[in-house]
């Protein structure tokens, strides 16, 4: 899930002159213990089901940009090229026309291509010109991986973030939020699935 401009289905809310602000918005799938992937990098118990995946798609509807580190790219960008397999899933295909049609940032010293249209590399993330970037989006804005969040996260950028817990414990493994981190929340919905996954949907007090 997984994400250069904001996730934000339900709740667009803020209005600024002229229009709708942004939002940068941090999403994931992570299991009961806090981790996206286990202590052997395998995440294969967060695939979400049909109810599950026709939710995301509808909360990342409107995103107009992702941003993501090298690792969360390499995994994101099959969905360039999703829509062509066989017998695809209609939720699948759904998510792979907006992921298509949303601009991507890659954050990565040593990336040299990418094999996504609509795709830029960025060699560095500079706090900075990711808040004016925000500040100017019409649409949201999502960040992923858990790396690149944490940068976007210590330097108060985030806005929302939007936890899916899986009914798992892994352990060990990647965690979905950086230590050292004090962050106050703010509890806007939450959601059960029938498989077990609940859906927090916070909004940060920096």
């Amino acid at each position: 899930m997984d994400i250069l401009w904001r996730t934000a289905g339900k709740v667009l809310g803020m209005q600024k002159e002229g229009g709708t602000m942004a939002k940068l918005i941090y999403s994931g799938i992570t299991s009961l213990d806090g981790y996206i992937a286990d202590a052997d990098g395998n995440f294969d118990w967060s695939v979400p089901d049909e109810e599950v995946h026709t939710f995301i798609n509808d909360l990342e509807r409107p995103v107009g940009s992702y941003l993501y580190g090298r690792r969360m790219y390499e995994v994101m960008v099959d969905w360039e090229t999703a829509h062509t397999l066989a017998d695809q899933r209609s939720v699948m295909q759904d998510f792979a026309q907006m992921w298509q049609a949303a601009d991507k940032i890659v954050y990565s010293r040593t990336l040299e291509t990418v094999s996504s249209a609509r795709t830029r590399i960025e060699r560095d993330f500079d706090a900075e010109a990711v808040r004016q970037l925000t500040a100017a989006a019409t649409r949201d804005i999502t960040v992923a991986g858990p790396g690149l969040a944490a940068q976007a996260i210590r330097a108060g950028l985030v806005d929302e973030c939007h936890l899916f817990v899986t009914p798992i414990v892994v352990g060990g493994g990647r965690q979905f939020l950086p230590d050292g981190v004090r962050l106050e929340l703010e509890l806007l919905d939450e959601r059960r699935f029938g498989s077990g996954v609940v859906h927090l949907h916070y909004r940060t007090r920096m």
